[in-house]
């Protein structure tokens, strides 16, 4: 107990000590100041302070922070939009003029989560108003850059940064997304039929194509084979009529008739008529009269075979 007396100052200034001692967490940052006055700030880690004149006003986390927005806007077509957002942000560095801005720009972190907030629900309700309901549902990411863009400035102001701002939902009123889905089942519809009306376009042009080239190689064919047919019609009249040729100037030469091999041929031709025909009634001008009429037409186009012979 005499210890105590006679050294109570050392345990007064101990005590001192140890109130002035103070731990900053990590991802923190304290702002001092003295009899209401900015001082200074303390770094994370264990820190001493001067009791009973420095004072934490504030700690200021710079952490990544997130906070969830609903809210409503009207497009210029009159319709109600309901959005369902995220917001990322932090304190843009932890320099000293920069927490002292995060400090004492608001009196509180209430005030200054109300302001960010109304700021960006104005910044969208501005752009979807300029904007018709058909096209809000496409203009997500531009949303999110008309935003960054108009309000970044005032963020550095107070010593903030926006990360990101996802917009997770969209939605309209019922009656509103009911027309929507009768528009898109509309549209898929109309797709359909339009596919569907091209394939059997294509299809039916394919048959046509294929029945054309059918057309064409048979037709092709068939003049192959016409021309073929007329060679070997030509060739054999012109065989039998070397044949005949033959005939005659051998029987010229043996001094015989030459009446008489026409006659053999004439008698051949009906035979033959008669045997290969594919008719069942042969028409023949019998009379001697018309028989003596064929053989004057076979000598002179034996003559005239023998002439072209000679000529040659």
């Amino acid at each position: 107990m005499d210890f105590l007396v006679h050294n109570w100052y050392y345990i007064v200034a101990v005590l001192i000590l140890f109130m002035g001692l103070k731990t900053i967490n990590q991802g923190s940052i304290g702002v001092v100041t003295v009899f209401g006055r900015y001082q200074r700030i303390l770094r994370p880690g264990l820190r001493l302070m001067i009791p009973f004149v420095e004072q934490i006003y504030k700690k200021i986390s710079i952490q990544n922070r997130s906070v969830e927005m609903e809210f409503q806007a009207v497009t210029a077509d009159q319709a109600n939009v309901y959005f369902k957002s995220m917001l990322l942000y932090a304190v843009q560095n932890a320099d000293e003029e920069t927490i002292k801005r995060v400090a004492f720009k608001f009196i509180g972190e209430r005030d200054f989560m109300q302001a960010l907030t109304r700021t960006i629900e104005g910044t969208i309700r501005s752009f979807v108003a300029t904007k018709k309901q058909a096209e809000i549902l496409g203009l997500r990411k531009e949303i999110v850059e008309y935003v960054k863009e108009q309000i970044d400035h005032l963020l550095e102001d107070w010593g903030y940064h926006l990360m990101d701002l996802q917009i997770n939902d969209i939605t309209f009123d019922q009656a509103i997304m009911d027309s929507m889905s009768r528009v898109v089942a509309s549209n898929n519809l109309k797709a359909a039929a339009e596919n569907e009306g091209q394939a059997l376009l294509i299809t039916k042009t394919k048959a046509a194509e294929a029945e054309g080239n059918a057309i064409k190689i048979s037709a092709e064919a068939e003049k192959s084979a016409a021309q073929l047919r007329g060679q070997g019609v030509a060739l054999f009249r012109e065989e039998v009529a070397r044949g005949m040729s033959q005939a005659a100037e051998q029987m010229k030469q043996a001094n015989l008739d030459t009446n008489v091999i026409l006659f053999s041929m004439w008698t051949e031709a009906i035979k033959n008529f008669a045997e290969v025909g594919k008719g069942n009634i042969i028409f023949l001008d019998g009379s001697s009269e018309g028989m003596q009429k064929t053989m004057q037409q076979i000598m002179g186009m034996l003559e005239m075979k023998s002439n072209n012979s000679i000529q040659k």
